[in-house]
């Protein structure tokens, strides 16, 4: 967090007279969207493949001062959307010193902040809160309470000696503790229904009611939850009265394209290897293909997390590859990709009936990514060449022991080899790891286009041949 700016007001008189105004955070939120639309800024950095549907949609709820639900499958990118909402508060906002609730020194709220604010005037101590404390997030889970979400009576103010009626009493949960920022609720439709029902009165009338007596407090929040398609409608569900008052109810999606889906990963996977862009695009059709078998269970979708910790692998398993074998850099190759059907089977739900064919479902759709993938890539090159010179007494071994230099050094020199590395981004002076993997999937091209066979030695190597 940055240092707070020494030039900042410190009391509530310089506040005033340095013309800050109080104004209402989804006033500040469509102010701040509005100046970045119009200086061609992107206001949801990290956010990919929603540019000409979800934004747009959440731009005009935003700019309409809409409360508003996300609605979309697991692993959509709908928590990462709303964290991106802090970049549209300002950096630094005037808070009162030492106030329980993020009061404005010019409008205070509760009872305790006024009686301050009269007694001392413009001498009322300011502090500055930084836009990323103005963002609550809150997971739904069954043993969440009204006191959580709304407040409840403090025993330890009561046993002080206030009586029970006395609103100095209540401790305020998260949503009044969010004045003037943003609240967000992850799995809606999980809270219990009369858990949601403490909710309406903060959405609508803007106040808050505890232990039988109503608080008139006039929050500032922005409301914002997200929710599964299949919670939504069967196992749990967000209540009528609630829905109502959700201005906008935005539906999110999984990324439309292949280079999209790849540009995701690329973002969000930590790889401790080199995987190219070839391998990513192999992950993403692998994906895609499971979002439309119809023997994966599609309800419960197919994680944007499937393709992130499928890269993650298949790295682990070339970083494995260079320490077993001493090559430097570790770069992935096409076989690394055989890891991923084995370690990530148990993240899909499968239909019923498919049980014990998994295996053989994801080995199938992976083997179709490649060929997809290699049929793209490498459109228009002639491997003929190489497959003559594999049947002709040159087969190749590949797997997990085996360097990239091995590899290449197993078939003679093809002008065929350059262009098909050229075509996957890999230079003549690049690293043998670079090359290598984008021969083997020239080689794995061959092989599922039935112009090579491949066999397994008594080394677990796999071995291109005739």
């Amino acid at each position: 967090m940055n240092p707070v700016p020494s030039r900042l007001p410190l009391t509530a008189g310089e506040l005033r007279e340095a013309g800050y105004q109080p104004r209402s955070v989804k006033a500040e939120i469509r102010e701040n969207l509005l100046a970045a639309l119009r200086e061609g800024r992107n206001p949801w950095p990290g956010i990919v493949g929603f540019d000409r549907t979800v934004l747009p949609q959440l731009e005009r709820a935003l700019l309409a001062g809409h409360d508003f639900v996300l609605l979309g499958e697991r692993g959509q990118g709908k928590t990462r959307l709303l964290r991106t909402l802090t970049g549209l508060l300002d950096e630094w906002t005037p808070v009162i010193e030492g106030a329980e609730l993020g009061e404005h020194p010019l409008a205070p709220i509760t009872p305790a902040s006024r009686r301050r604010a009269a007694e001392l005037g413009d001498e009322l101590p300011v502090a500055w809160r930084h836009r990323s404390e103005r963002y609550t997030e809150k997971l739904a889970t069954p043993d969440t309470s009204v006191g959580d979400l709304v407040g409840d009576v403090d025993p330890v103010k009561v046993a002080q000696g206030r009586s029970l009626g006395d609103p100095e009493t209540i401790h305020f949960g998260l949503v009044p503790r969010a004045h003037r920022g943003i609240v967000a609720v992850n799995e809606l439709p999980d809270l219990a229904e009369r858990i949601q029902v403490a909710l309406l009165n903060v959405m609508e009338e803007r106040d808050i009611q505890v232990r039988g007596y109503t608080l008139r407090l006039p929050l500032d929040v922005l409301l914002v939850a997200t929710a599964n398609p299949e919670d939504y409608t069967n196992r749990g569900r967000i209540i009528t009265p609630l829905k109502d008052r959700f201005g906008a109810e935005v539906r999110t999606h999984y990324p439309l394209e292949v280079d999209a889906e790849v540009d995701l990963v690329r973002q969000e996977a930590e790889l401790v290897a080199e995987v190219g862009d070839h391998l990513l695009e192999v992950l993403a059709r692998f994906v895609r293909h499971l979002r439309e078998s119809a023997s994966v269970d599609q309800r419960s979708g197919v994680s944007a997390r499937f393709a992130v910790a499928a890269a993650e692998t298949v790295a682990a398993a070339a970083l494995r590859r260079a320490a077993l074998t001493g090559e430097f850099p570790a770069v992935a190759r096409p076989v690394d990709l055989d890891s991923v059907p084995d370690v990530l089977r148990g993240k899909l739900e499968f239909e019923a009936g498919e049980e014990g064919r998994e295996q053989e479902l994801l080995t199938h759709l992976l083997r179709r990514s490649i060929a997809d993938t290699a049929r793209t890539r490498l459109a228009g090159l002639d491997l003929r060449s190489l497959a003559s010179a594999v049947v002709d007494g040159h087969p190749v071994a590949t797997g997990e022991r085996v360097a990239a230099g091995d590899l290449l050094a197993a078939l003679p020199e093809l002008p065929i080899l350059h262009e098909v590395a050229g075509r996957l981004g890999a230079g003549p002076t690049d690293p043998p790891g670079r090359i290598a993997s984008a021969v083997e999937l020239a080689l794995e091209s061959l092989y599922l286009t039935r112009h090579l066979g491949k066999d397994t030695d008594e080394d677990d190597r796999t071995v291109y041949g005739g």
